[in-house]
């Protein structure tokens, strides 16, 4: 309580948030709860909660305390927003499409709301390539616009065998997939050819941080606007500034629309077209972009000869692969580890064909949102109208990194949603032996699972429809046989393969920034 004697809920909510992050969910609820009683009419304390509550997965509670707020204030934008984010969460496009639509009309210039507008059509299905295309070029425009204007390019000084500067900008260089596939990159490089920088526009500051700090030039930009961040890459003297964002959280590629850098670039973070004509190039590979994938990007699209990224498993994960959960319960089990923002009724009809030609098999979910009860019994009653029955279906939500690594000890079948595909969680599933099936599709962000299994020599797990993806995924679940050798010999494969082979990669990215700044230098 402060001098008043009323909740001090700024306090309140500090210490609700530490008991969220040491899983005491309990007291976290109760914790929100109080906060909501003694602030209802504080539209102010009512927004943090529900954001709170939805960092954590925790939807219904959120999208409540949204609706809660925008009663009285209806001219108030920022419930609409939550409950366009939460809709996505759900899984509810179509709703969240609506929302966005309407916000965009009412708030044209708000960046957050065009950034999450768009990253939200990489979710929805029912997004055209044509729409996704177009919507990105408008926030490209219209970037340009608030930056002041188009800018002419740097010149970039002669090389003349110097090192490359190269800047990285992320708001994800911590214990995040971003952060998780650059760290050994980053480590990597040879400082003989590239120094490199990292601007960090995150809040987060961990192990992973750490190890980012110690590889290169790291600075720290969260609490700088987009003019003072293009003025100190340009007092850097970057050569190539590499996005690593696209127009997901935290995102910075506003000031790339002030072309700070002779050579920009999209990489890693992100998996459509970012829609500004200042990028030089988007880097992606083969499989992530078959012929034709150009007319998607306002980028040249350069293919990287090692595959997209690479992949290092922590150094937390099990040293060993836990035995195919079939072969002690009997019982087939498939699973998705992926974000709940990802399922649609094309993929939740898919997985219920699945089920329904496995005889006894069951299928695990696991994301932060299943720690929800109401988007639980959404989820079992969608597949309860598919025929499959609520205890076929296991939901379970968040846990500690360690922890849900070893939860693949009871899946023996991964099963990739669609259109958005999975990224680290398909490399992680593989690493912990578990083979995944995919379908990939004409975006980007769905062929990520397949240029994995590429990769590692294993595209036949890949999909050609969804007739072909029920196939692959029964007559796998029907050789149990394969899926032992499956299972212990994953690991083996992937230590092989280029997907792993950070040095090789890492040589193949600094030639492409090479080459990219020599062109540059000619122009």
């Amino acid at each position: 309580m402060d001098a008043t004697g009323n909740l001090d809920w700024r306090h309140a909510l500090q210490a609700a948030h530490e008991l969220a992050r040491h899983a005491r969910f309990d007291a976290f609820l109760a914790a929100c709860q109080k906060i909501i009683e003694a602030r209802a009419d504080d539209a102010e304390a009512l927004l943090a909660v529900a954001s709170l509550l939805g960092a954590f997965g925790f939807v219904s509670g959120a999208r409540q305390c949204y609706f809660r707020m925008h009663k009285p204030a209806p001219a108030d934008l920022r419930p609409i927003a939550g409950l366009a984010n939460v809709a996505r969460d759900c899984g509810e496009h179509a709703e969240s499409r609506r929302l966005y639509s309407a916000l965009l009309q009412r708030r044209p210039d708000d960046p957050v709301v065009r950034r999450n507008a768009l990253m939200s059509m990489e979710y929805d299905p029912e997004a055209s390539d044509a729409e996704r295309l177009d919507a990105a070029r408008r926030w490209g425009v219209w970037a340009v616009a608030q930056a002041g204007g188009k800018r002419e390019r740097p010149p970039l000084p002669a090389l003349d065998g110097r090192p490359l500067r190269v800047g990285y900008v992320s708001a994800d260089f911590c214990q995040h997939t971003v952060g998780l596939f650059v760290k050994d990159v980053l480590l990597e490089h040879d400082r003989q050819s590239v120094t490199s920088y990292a601007y960090s526009a995150g809040k987060v500051d961990d192990w992973v941080t750490a190890k980012i700090r110690h590889a290169c030039t790291f600075r720290d930009i969260a609490d700088l606007d987009d003019d003072a961040v293009a003025e100190q890459v340009r007092r850097d003297g970057i050569d190539v500034l590499v996005d690593l964002s696209g127009h997901t959280a935290g995102s910075r590629l506003a000031v790339f629309a002030q072309r700070p850098a002779p050579v920009q670039v999209s990489w890693l973070g992100y998996f459509a077209t970012t829609g500004l004509a200042e990028m030089d190039a988007v880097l992606l590979d083969a499989w992530h972009a078959p012929q034709g994938t150009e007319a998607q990007f306002v980028e040249r699209i350069v293919t990287l000869p090692h595959g997209r990224f690479c992949y290092t498993p922590v150094h937390f994960a099990p040293r060993q692969v836990a035995p195919p959960p079939s072969t002690t319960s009997g019982r087939l089990t498939f699973g998705c580890f992926n974000n709940t923002g990802k399922l649609n009724d094309a993929v939740l009809a898919t997985w219920a064909r699945i089920l329904a030609a496995v005889p006894d098999s069951r299928l695990v979910l696991k994301w932060r949102t299943f720690q929800d009860a109401g988007l639980c019994e959404s989820v079992r009653s969608a597949f309860a109208r598919l025929g499959v029955a609520p205890d076929r279906v296991a939901l379970r939500g968040a846990s500690f990194h360690a922890d849900l690594l070893k939860e693949y000890g009871d899946i023996d079948i991964a099963l990739d949603p669609f259109p958005f595909s999975g990224g680290l969680t398909s490399c992680e599933a593989l690493w912990m032996g578990v083979p995944v099936v995919t379908w990939p599709q004409g975006r980007v962000v769905s062929r990520q699972t397949f240029a994995f299994l590429s990769a590692i020599g294993l595209p036949e797990f890949a999909a050609q429809d969804d007739d072909h993806y029920v196939q692959i995924a029964v007559d796998l679940a029907n050789d149990r046989e394969r899926l032992a050798g499956l299972r212990f010999g994953l690991r083996d494969r992937m230590r092989k393969s280029p997907l792993c082979d950070v040095p090789t990669f890492t040589r193949g990215l600094e030639q492409a920034f090479r080459t990219l700044a020599q062109s540059a230098g000619t122009s």
